[in-house]
Formats: C-alpha cells, structure tokens, sequence
C-alpha cells in the first residue's frame, strides 16, 4: 500500500494526502483503455487513439469566395471595365470553359473557377448590361475573392493528433476533409454502487428514518453530459452483500465507482471489502473538505486488465466535488489523456475563514472589470446541494490561512 498510517481526528490527522498528490496518484496508476474504429458520426467526445492526416487538398479544387463573375484580366481592373458573359456554372458542377483575357462567367460560392481566371467579382459590383455583357462598377484587384486549391489543408497534412477530444467543431472539420472513421479509445465499462441501507424508495419510507437518494441521479445526470452509460447498482450496508456484489464487478467493469461505505464506522465496508478481494490500495483519505474520505484501489484480473475502484464519501456534496475533479481526471486517463483539471484564476470578493483543510466551494464567478469575481455561496454543508442553482464553479480554498478579499484563488466553471 502506498497510504502512511493514519492517526484519529479530522483535518490535522497524519497521513493525508493532499489533492494534488492524489491526483497525481491516480494519473500515475491508470493505464489507457483499448481502442476501437468508430464512424465519425459517432466519435463525439471521444479522445483521439492516433494522429489524423488530410488525405486531400482542401479546397479540392480553387473556387470563388462569392456569388459574382470569374473574370479574365492581366491588370487590376478600375470601375467601367466591361467583360464579355461566356457561360455559368453553379456548385458542385465541373468547368470545361477556358477564359480569354476580357470574358466572364457567371460564378456561384463554392463554385470551381475556370482556367483564365485572374479574380472574382461580387455580384453587388457587377452592372448586367445584357445577356452577355457587364459592367464592374468599382476597383478590383486581381486574386479577389478566390479560394485557391490547399489553401486550408494540403494532402499529408496532420488534421487532428492523438489526444485530441472531438467535439462538435471537430467532427465538422474531419468530416469536411473526407474522413469518415476514426480510431479513438474506448469508454470504460462503469458500475456505480450507491450502499446504505437509508434510500427510501416513496414519500411514505420517510418517517421510518430513511431519506431520498441524490447521488444515483446526480451521477447518472453528470455521465450523461459525458455521453457515457452506467451501470447503477444498489447495495445494503451488510458486509457479505458488498463483497458478493464486488467480487462480482471486478471481472466485468473497468471501474467500480461506489458511495458511502468507505470511512471507518461500523459499517462501512468498501475499504476492507476491497482489499480482502485482492484490491491494491493507491491511497486512502485525502486533506480535502468535503470528501475527505475517499478511497482509490486497482485489482489486476486474470485477463490482465485492471478494474479500478473509486470510493467516494456518501454526502452528496462530496459525490458532486469527487464527480468534479477525480473522476473525471480518472476518466480521461482511462482515454489516454494524463491531465489534471485545468483551473483558472479568480479573485474573491470578501473574506473567508481558515480551515484545517483545503476546502472545494461552490461559489458563483462573474467577469468584472476584466477579472474573474468569485463570491461564495451559503449552504457549503456536505449534506447540502440547493446552491448548486446558483453555483457555476469550484473554487480550491487553501488550508490553515485566512483568505482577503482580492485574494486570487484557482476555480473550475462546472
């Protein structure tokens, strides 16, 4: 095990880890899942498996920029030139007209111009004088308007490399250049496991001392932004049960995602679950609030693949942080990408207590004079998650130092 021993407390107790090193911890122990080639119409937010490279010039061909005249001209033409109409020709038809210096040909954009052609004029400078004459009726230099073959893209030309996430703007631009698959890493195979014998299932468990579920909705909801499917399991908190249900998961997720059961009470049972099963434990309880007890572990299964475990606490606040920075980092591991979360800088607007660990608060951040202005919200609690209407980011909080208003601290838009 890598976790030091840990002594009884709260925020100062030994053997904590910090946020960042448990991070880092987890990057360093997640191996990248296997690929598959998928058409691109279904490679939405995926993450790139190899280097994508144009196989074609793009444009393909040099084309006109307007609706207007390909015109043929030596010089720069000055307003009142008049050009002899020749032909048409629309989008998506082929050329087979040579211009001479003085004749024109009525263009339409993304149309391929012919040969001959030294510029393009707009339809909104162009006089028709009749069906085979016009009239330029401003200055125009030569190589307006014209779209030259490769200007975008040239063929061998890398498109996308590997890591690249797709989203919508990249599927359009691959899709433009004629890819039509991709090779990209798989999504992991996710079991969540809420335990607790405490959901209540109608309004009328309630006075039995139960209480409605958050965090099965609240992950399902947050993986459905990630365009991937869960499984969601429930478990009592009887030890038998939750090593009957893991024993079970191991050999058929890739990771096991649970809630509660991994603190030291009486019957929180991940933990020693998990390591009874062969789990290798990464780290155990980091100096964070909320989510202090968090548990990462990894079993190595016969195939050789690992199952990873992410035990996160079972107050909701806490799922939703966990949800937020480690298993996303987790996620994108799982996809070859070995990054932390990307924060930004935002200044505070009032003053904030100290705290024995680094905190995560959901605050409400507006741009102000050229700055990020974050302002805290009530309601902080690990139990609570009604600010969450009002939250649009995470905000890391140092430990053991009162914070001043125009402090600059690191934020995370959620």
């Amino acid at each position: 095990m890598t976790q030091q021993e840990v002594s009884h407390g709260c925020g100062g107790e030994k053997g904590l880890i910090s946020i960042d090193q448990a991070l880092a911890l987890i990057l360093t122990h997640t191996h990248g899942l296997d690929t598959e080639v998928l058409p691109l119409s279904q490679a939405l937010n995926r993450y790139l498996a190899d280097d994508v490279f144009s196989t074609i010039d793009l444009p393909l061909f040099s084309q006109s920029a307007v609706d207007g005249y390909a015109l043929a001209s030596q010089e720069p033409i000055e307003a009142g030139a008049q050009f002899e109409v020749v032909g048409e020709v629309r989008a998506g038809q082929t050329v087979d007209v040579k211009l001479l210096q003085g004749q024109a040909l009525r263009i339409f954009t993304g149309s391929q111009i012919p040969i001959g052609t030294t510029t393009v004029a707009r339809q909104e400078i162009v006089e028709v004088l009749s069906t085979q004459e016009i009239r330029i009726n401003e200055k125009l230099k030569l190589h307006a308007d014209i779209r030259d073959a490769g200007e975008e893209l040239t063929q061998g030309q890398l498109l996308a490399p590997a890591g690249q996430k797709l989203n919508t703007g990249g599927i359009a631009a691959l899709s433009m250049a004629g890819v039509k698959q991709l090779k990209v890493f798989k999504y992991p195979k996710i079991a969540v496991v809420i335990t607790g014998d405490e959901v209540a299932e109608a309004v009328e468990c309630l006075n039995s001392g139960k209480i409605f579920d958050a965090n099965g909705p609240l992950i399902q909801a947050w993986f459905q932004t990630q365009n991937q499917c869960i499984d969601l399991i429930h478990v009592n908190d009887q030890q038998q049960q939750v090593l009957n249900l893991f024993d079970d998961l191991k050999d058929q997720y890739d990771v096991i995602l649970s809630t509660g059961g991994v603190s030291v009470g009486d019957y929180d049972f991940v933990r020693p679950v998990a390591l009874k099963l062969g789990f290798e434990q990464i780290f155990w309880k980091v100096k964070q609030k909320p989510g202090k007890p968090m548990l990462f572990a990894k079993y190595q299964r016969k195939d050789q693949k690992q199952c990873y475990l992410l035990g996160l606490p079972g107050n909701p606040a806490a799922v939703y942080i966990g949800m937020q920075i480690y298993v996303s980092t987790l996620l994108n591991a799982l996809q070859g990408q070995k990054i932390q979360p990307q924060w930004l800088n935002g200044i505070i607007s009032h003053t904030l207590k100290p705290d024995t660990r680094e905190r995560f608060l959901r605050m409400s951040a507006v741009f102000e004079q050229g700055h990020l202005s974050l302002k805290s919200l009530a309601k902080q609690q690990s139990h609570m998650l009604s600010n969450l209407f009002n939250a649009n980011c995470i905000v890391r909080v140092p430990a053991e130092q009162d914070i001043h208003k125009g402090q600059i601290l690191s934020v995370l838009f959620i």
